[in-house]
């Protein structure tokens, strides 16, 4: 069993438009199908779930849209907080999170608190999230270090860089995803845990988010299971 999973939860908008509805529907029915796999996910024994929520580019959208996506968010936190304590699920934030709506970041805020002592399955969500910006944090990060004489540049190494990024340290302590999956049959990255997916396994599923069922879940993760990861070996 994959121990970290993560997912581009790609489709919301294509759904609703294939349904003649607003893209708002669409997020709101891929909020539905997220619920359902973060249960499934839970049930399965993965350590760690991580989705991308949205991204450093997704400001770029039409201002109802962004809005809408937060007062979303905002409802799904408030509705579900009481079941997700419930099956043991901790809540953790990746990304610059404080640049949204101050309601979102209060019930945010609330959640990850609510959920600290939780031992279950730690749900990921990152939020304002982009892989280049998440290094080019760390590396201000560690440069503040050097200037400040807490650290030699000659120890620093791939550890030191990986502490200090989002899924780094105490924050997170997030291990590398084992396996990366993308629905709605595009196949690219999209600045996401550019560092940390570098071994990672990638699944493309066809279906668009808000119908990716747990039961195509379990078949990204036979996917996985029926590999060899070498790492770079033979």
């Amino acid at each position: 069993m994959p121990q970290h999973i993560a997912i581009v939860m790609d489709g919301n908008g294509r759904w609703a438009q294939k349904r003649n509805m607003p893209r708002l529907a669409g997020h709101n029915a891929g909020m539905k199908a997220m619920k359902e796999i973060i249960k499934r996910a839970s049930s399965l024994g993965v350590g760690h779930l991580t989705v991308y929520a949205f991204s450093t580019e997704n400001w770029k959208r039409a201002a109802e849209e962004v809005n809408g996506i937060f007062k979303l968010l905002v409802f799904y936190v408030d509705s579900e907080l009481a079941e997700l304590n419930e099956n043991n699920v901790k809540v953790k934030i990746l990304g610059d999170y404080r640049k949204l709506p101050a309601l979102a970041v209060e019930k945010i805020e609330g959640a990850v608190e609510a959920t600290k002592a939780n031992t279950g399955l730690q749900f990921n969500i990152a939020l304002n999230y982009g892989g280049r910006d998440e290094i080019l944090r760390a590396v201000k990060i560690i440069c503040t270090m050097v200037k400040d004489g807490a650290l030699d540049p000659e120890t620093i190494e791939k550890k030191t860089i990986s502490e200090n990024l989002y899924t780094g340290g105490n924050f997170a302590d997030v291990p590398d995803p084992d396996l990366v999956i993308r629905t709605s049959g595009e196949k690219r990255v999209s600045n996401y845990l550019l560092w940390q997916c570098a071994y990672s396994e990638f699944v493309f599923a066809d279906a668009l988010w808000p119908d990716f069922t747990p039961e195509e879940f379990e078949k990204a993760i036979a996917e996985y299971q029926s590999r060899e990861r070498r790492f770079g070996g033979r």
